[in-house]
């Protein structure tokens, strides 16, 4: 018996999409994928839908079984099982990816999102929203005088830095090389990685951690206060409880690189997507309410994280199959958000979209600490950008980050 095509979805050719779902590798992705994976998701959710890959791990993507693996209290977001033979004990990567926040369960998981809860609070975050404002206002007049910009490089990218630089204390002076540690560090986190990769990604966190230690005892010798993050991580205390100096720089730089990657990759998709259907940007042109369905119809169409992982301690069975203890689940998070029982038409992109539950940001214990600080971003600068640039079109053609976990574009060329 076949399986029935829902209405409206980009599909590959049923004979394709068979083949295609029977060989799917993440170890062994193309060009062709990373470019456009949204028809290779309907293939394997039509027919491998709990994908089972060569190496043990499985591959799941459909809503309903997302959700399970971010709910079910035996999945853990512990990475040492696989973080050891992939960068190595020791190392510097292996040492930020396995002290991080997003890496870990309780304790150390529940003692740094409690220590950062206060800086993510609506209260300081509306405070933060005139400061985001102003930084936006700023990276676009420079644009205006040139009639051009790079839309990652001059302005989705630089938004994102400035304002957890800013909550951090970094020296605006200071902040040029994050960018390059952040895709260095991030980039090892790809399902293959090669070793200049891995070489990059651990002198980055060699290079990031030696410039926070300096960062850090300068700004022991202070108290904290409200509007200071780090102090806060510094000087605060979780059941008597404060953060070793290891786990201190290893969640500073990750706040530094989730901080950005998601917020960067938002204004990039969105405004892309806003390019291609401009009936959509001009629905927003003409209705300025809609920027923050807009956002979320951004983050559900182009989710700028498009891979989450969890490890099962203790067997379970996911839709309708049953996996051992010790499995390892890649979350197919973009797959999610274009399923068809969750999404009605999922590759029309509409900024009303309702209701809309993605799950860009994950969803459970472990949901984005900075999901509301990314939606701010978003909004304001999405908002002022066709705003001031009410004609804008691409001035050459965009180039694609070429990675599976993180979506976005390298460069997006525009000019009005």
């Amino acid at each position: 018996m076949d399986v029935l095509t829902p209405p409206g979805l980009i599909e590959l050719p049923e004979a394709e999409a068979r083949d295609f779902a029977a060989s799917f590798d993440l170890a062994k992705l193309d060009r062709g994928f990373l470019d456009d994976p949204f028809p290779r998701y309907h293939a394997l959710r039509r027919f491998a839908p709990l994908k089972r890959l060569p190496d043990g791990s499985v591959f799941v993507s459909r809503y309903a079984d997302a959700l399970v693996c971010y709910r079910d209290q035996r999945m853990s977001s512990d990475k040492k099982a696989e973080f050891g033979p992939k960068f190595g004990v020791g190392t510097p990567l292996y040492r930020h990816h396995t002290t991080s926040l997003v890496f870990n369960d309780a304790p150390l998981h529940t003692r740094v999102r409690k220590l950062l809860a206060a800086a993510f609070t609506p209260r300081a975050l509306r405070a933060l929203e005139p400061r985001i404002a102003t930084i936006v206002d700023q990276l676009l007049d420079r644009a205006a005088e040139r009639g051009r910009m790079d839309v990652v490089e001059d302005f989705a990218f630089a938004l994102p830095v400035e304002v957890i630089c800013d909550m951090l204390g970094v020296p605006r002076a200071e902040r040029g090389p994050f960018r390059r540690y952040s895709l260095a560090i991030l980039g090892a986190l790809e399902p293959v990685v090669s070793a200049e990769r891995q070489q990059l990604g651990n002198d980055a966190v060699s290079e990031f951690s030696a410039y926070l230690d300096g960062l850090i005892a300068e700004r022991r010798k202070r108290p904290a206060d409200d509007n200071d993050v780090l102090g806060t991580l510094i000087h605060g205390e979780v059941d008597g409880e404060r953060l070793m100096h290891e786990e201190l720089v290893q969640n500073c730089i990750f706040l530094l690189n989730a901080g950005h990657e998601t917020t960067t990759n938002l204004i990039g998709n969105t405004i892309d997507a806003l390019l291609r259907f401009p009936d959509q940007l001009a629905r927003l042109q003409a209705d300025a309410s809609l920027i923050r369905s807009a956002v979320e119809e951004g983050l559900r169409f182009e989710s700028s994280n498009q891979l989450g992982n969890r490890r099962l301690t203790a067997d379970a069975e996911i839709g309708g199959e049953k996996l051992a203890a010790g499995t390892y689940i890649h979350i197919g998070i973009g797959a999610a958000n274009r399923d068809p029982a969750e999404f009605a038409d999922p590759d029309r992109f509409d900024i009303a979209r309702t209701p809309n539950r993605h799950l860009a940001f994950g969803s459970g214990a472990h949901i984005c600490l900075g999901a509301t600080l990314a939606r701010m971003e978003g909004s304001i600068a999405i908002e002022q950008f066709i705003r001031r640039f009410p004609h804008v079109r691409r001035d050459g053609p965009p180039v694609r980050g070429g990675r599976a976990r993180f979506r976005g574009f390298a460069n997006y060329p525009v000019a009005w």
